[in-house]
């Protein structure tokens, strides 16, 4: 199997472990790596390139001119890999390797089980083995939980970590989920989460769905989701909740009336 991995990357320049980088694509000629510089303003285009000229043969480098946020880079990179490529899965990694490619190649490694027969797997920092190292701060664990409690109420999916930066999907479903633009530039997870339970129903959805622990994770300063962004997280919770859920169900009615009228 071929898998392709989108490192969305906006001023990593100084973050970027390029050493990993590099050893990885060298030892795994099956995963692609698609680099996504959203129009950064130091040096991470020319650090991506000098990655991609060491180890040409499965490294992609995609240039954002004006900065657009995380989900479009992601869709940006998704999209290429759908329509450029012939791998088997479309996933999405953090430029800081929070979460380390080990454990991502344990994500695969559940998805290529066959008696596993699942098309999604995501990371979860929030599952407990007793054996695990997450490494998170203290405030931003709360608001992540205070979070959390509200994408259950939006998706109605008991998903523990919808926001964990590592995510793998079947190649079949990238149209479904990057058709088109996303309302959030950060809470796109929960959109790709909406959008798939639509196309396939919940059921459908938590059968071939999978939530994988981490063995490790790191909070990395220089995160770029500030404290303000941190606040308008239930602001734009709501936004998703509308265009989703509350406009949908408006139409509906309006149509229904409208026939009924006719």
């Amino acid at each position: 199997m071929k898998h392709g991995i989108i490192i969305p990357c906006y001023n990593e320049a100084s973050r970027l472990n390029m050493k990993s980088f590099i050893d990885f694509a060298a030892n795994y000629q099956d995963v692609l790596l698609c680099f996504v510089n959203d129009g950064s303003k130091d040096a991470t285009r020319s650090a991506l390139a000098d990655i991609r000229n060491d180890v040409s043969e499965n490294v992609y480098t995609l240039n954002v001119e004006q900065n657009a946020g995380k989900a479009n880079a992601v869709r940006e990179g998704a999209l290429f890999l759908f329509e450029e490529t012939d791998v088997d899965t479309v996933g999405f990694l953090d430029a800081d390797l929070s979460t380390s490619f080990s454990d991502y190649q344990t994500l695969l490694h559940a998805y290529e089980d066959p008696a596993n027969n699942l098309q999604i797997v995501f990371g979860s920092r929030n599952i407990n083995t007793g054996g695990n190292n997450i490494e998170r701060n203290p405030v931003r664990k709360l608001i992540s939980d205070f979070i959390r409690m509200l994408i259950i109420t939006i998706t109605k999916l008991n998903i523990k970590d919808t926001q964990c930066g590592a995510k793998v999907f079947d190649r079949h479903l990238i149209p479904l989920i990057y058709d088109s633009a996303f309302y959030s530039k950060w809470l796109f997870d929960v959109e790709i989460l909406l959008r798939l339970k639509s196309a396939m129903g919940k059921m459908r959805f938590m059968e071939v769905f999978l939530e994988k622990p981490l063995n490790a994770w790191t909070h990395m300063e220089g995160s770029k989701l500030g404290m303000k962004d941190s606040i308008m997280i239930p602001f734009n919770l709501l936004k998703i909740w509308m265009e989703y859920d509350l406009k949908p169900m408006v139409r509906r009615l309006t149509n229904k009336n409208n026939y009924q009228i006719g």
